[in-house]
């Protein structure tokens, strides 16, 4: 499967989805002004790497913010990849700084929402 590499700009984040190296990351900001649109990739890409997936699932979500309209499409993405677990193993890593206690709350939020287990991941 191809690998999706997106470069972050001032608004949005890196992406890095490449199932052979099986590196799955999001990291720095995202606040897009299309959210819907910058997402739409991303989403499909998950949804075609959900038909031969690897055995295991490992998605790093390094945001160091994130908007509202962008809070939807991870969402999405959250719903996508809690499917997938159903079959294959999955695991969400969320880090947040250790003083950025709304992102920390986040995390938990969308794992508590989606009634899936995060690994919380404090950095420095």
């Amino acid at each position: 499967m191809e690998t999706l590499r997106i470069e972050p700009t001032s608004d949005t984040p890196r992406v890095v989805l490449d199932a052979s190296g099986g590196i799955f990351e999001l990291s720095e900001r995202c606040f897009p002004e299309d959210a819907t649109q910058f997402f739409s990739p991303i989403l499909e890409w998950v949804k075609n790497y959900s038909q031969s997936p690897n055995a295991v699932t490992e998605f790093n979500f390094k945001l160091e913010y994130y908007n509202t309209a962008s809070s939807k499409q991870l969402f999405k993405l959250f719903v996508l990849l809690h499917e997938l677990s159903q079959k294959h193993q999955v695991v969400i890593n969320w880090y947040y700084s250790a003083s950025d206690t709304d992102m920390l709350s986040s995390g938990e939020r969308y794992s508590k929402l989606l009634n899936f287990p995060f690994n919380m991941k404090e950095v420095e």
